[in-house]
């Protein structure tokens, strides 16, 4: 089949995540990038578009305006799958009128800005039957994958311990300056919604637990930081994570961690074994057994799963990272969209997105009724 014909809505020229979404798109040859909107300002978006070496006519002023003459294109020509890669106060009326106009989805984190946003998003994906991603860009990598193979053949034992930590440090040097940490649209509620660090990295933590354990948390009981009394945004927080069978977690996420780039850990212990896993060295997942050597398993050994193995682009000894990561994700996406068969969790649903905004908000409601379990709907 040809490739997926998509368009992307943000990710311009000074944008990280535009980058790493375009690399990954193009990665397993599944998608053509063939237009959309970069910038809020058209010249600054065509420039940009210019640089991709894309048709200027596909350089769109507003959604608006992508929507409708798209629509007027021949069906060989439209565009097929959209990007999302804006602020997060944008995603939901994008999302929503892309759904309604039959567009298949790739969101940035965290899905909306609230709950009910996502509960809206998730009733007209019902009706649009398309698909729909959320870039949980972690659960890409291979040996993430091979760590939710073997915790789901019962390879640790019977799941006693969750253990998930998230520390940055880039807000250390804005958080202690009122007019620096205006700055940042991350710590301003109107475009970030009602949690900074939680709704930012901490919904990777939260979304990286269920994935990897295959269980639901039930309940949160959570004590976020705030440092200052005149900032509206928490910027570090622990939360206490319940699961199925009282089975318990926590949950630590900081961007206050002074010194840290992007410290993102996962340990999960069962009754006869345990499963380490850090992101900053993504190809190593650590085995623990009683009584036993450490185990170190790398990506693209015969050893691995056939699911981390359809994820691994390089022969052992070739680290792979986040592009790779986000990559393996859009291949899913595109698996999806042409309707073949896949393993599962190849890509983050609407319903993952949907589960992490009810945990943002939970998580905030927690900490200020005074730090108490507060129970996530199913």
């Amino acid at each position: 089949m040809s490739k997926i014909r998509l368009g992307i809505l943000g990710g311009g020229e000074d944008s990280l995540i535009g980058i790493l979404h375009r690399v990954a798109a193009n990665m397993f040859d599944q998608f053509e990038i063939v237009g959309g909107v970069f910038d809020v300002q058209h010249d600054k978006s065509l420039k940009f578009g210019e640089k991709l070496q894309l048709d200027s006519s596909r350089i769109y002023k507003s959604l608006d305006d992508m929507i409708e003459k798209e629509a007027i294109l021949p069906e060989d020509q439209k565009i097929q799958a959209v990007s999302i890669l804006t602020p997060n106060f944008l995603h939901f009326p994008m999302a929503k009128q892309l759904l309604e106009n039959g567009f298949n989805v790739i969101c940035e984190k965290p899905l909306t800005t609230t709950y009910e946003e996502a509960k809206i998003l998730n009733e007209i994906l019902q009706k649009a039957n398309t698909i729909f991603a959320v870039t949980y860009t972690y659960t890409g990598y291979p040996m993430i994958r091979q760590m939710k193979t073997m915790i789901a053949n019962g390879e640790i034992g019977k799941i006693q311990k969750v253990d998930v930590q998230y520390y940055q440090g880039w807000i250390n040097p804005l958080i202690h300056d009122k007019e620096k940490r205006s700055t940042t649209w991350r710590l301003d509620p109107e475009k970030s919604g009602i949690s900074c660090c939680i709704g930012d990295i901490g919904t990777h933590a939260y979304n990286m637990a269920e994935y990897v354990t295959g269980m639901k948390v039930n309940k949160v009981l959570a004590d976020l930081n705030y440092l200052y009394e005149d900032n509206p945004m928490d910027i570090d927080g622990t939360i206490l994570l319940r699961f199925q069978e009282n089975i318990k977690g926590v949950l630590r996420a900081s961007q206050i961690a002074t010194g840290e780039e992007n410290n993102f850990s996962v340990k999960i212990y069962g009754d006869s074994g345990g499963l380490k896993w850090e992101q900053e060295n993504p190809n190593y997942l650590y085995l623990l057994k009683e009584g036993m050597a450490l185990q170190v398993l790398k990506p693209g050994h015969e050893y691995n799963s056939e699911f981390s193995l359809e994820g691994t682009k390089l022969p052992p000894g070739h680290p792979e990272g986040i592009f790779d990561s986000m990559g393996n994700i859009y291949y899913g996406v595109a698996m999806a969209i042409k309707d073949k068969s896949s393993h599962k969790g190849t890509y983050p649903k609407l319903n993952d997105g949907l589960r992490g905004m009810n945990f943002i908000e939970k998580t905030v409601d927690s900490h200020k009724q005074g730090n108490v379990w507060i129970n996530l709907e199913e």
